[in-house]
């Protein structure tokens, strides 16, 4: 073998492995978008969980708003039914949070609820579950922004679209959902 045959064999090796590299970083990089998107759906299947708890526990309270816990059903129900993508679940998460954020801002009036140790240890299980959701968003969000810069990147740019890697999109809330809530008695 001549020493220019040899030398085009080493640069074709060392470019495909470069190719193999960047192909399977943009897979990984994919996966952990997927993967961070699976725990917030966990975090948010949690919360969905504990809303019927809740509700339940301040119908006890004969003179409790109707109109809040049926907010509170009503975006319960929706969230449900939301299609598993950033932009529809964040609309019916920012749903869901103004009910609570509105139930539990009409609770304070009700003296007998607030000491009732299962709302409190619900509304405590709440507020951690809220926690997590918001880290939950955060890693999602740092995950599609690593993959999103890897696919627009150069080199990246090139394997992304030979092998169809588009961009994800961000879990943006919704502005309502950082509204404070509207309390009428």
């Amino acid at each position: 073998m001549s020493a220019t045959v040899i030398v085009v064999l080493v640069v074709l090796v060392v470019l495909a492995g470069l190719a193999v590299g960047l192909y399977n970083g943009l897979v990984r990089r994919r996966n952990q978008v997927d993967a961070a998107w699976s725990q917030i759906e966990v975090q948010l299947k949690r919360r969905l969980d504990l809303v019927p708890n809740l509700v339940e526990t301040v119908k006890g309270s004969a003179a409790f708003e109707r109109g809040a816990l049926e907010a509170v059903i009503a975006a319960r129900s929706a969230s449900m039914q939301a299609p598993s993508d950033p932009a529809a679940q964040a609309r019916a998460d920012g749903a869901l949070s103004g009910a609570l954020r509105q139930l539990f801002a009409l609770s304070e009036a009700y003296p007998d609820l607030k000491s009732n140790a299962n709302y409190l240890g619900l509304q405590e299980e709440l507020s951690t579950t809220e926690s997590r959701i918001a880290y939950a968003r955060q890693f999602y969000n740092d995950a599609v922004l690593a993959y999103n810069t890897a696919i627009q990147s150069f080199p990246g740019v090139l394997a992304a679209s030979a092998f169809n890697f588009g961009p994800r999109a961000h879990y943006d809330a919704e502005p309502a959902a950082d509204a404070p809530p509207q309390v009428r008695f």
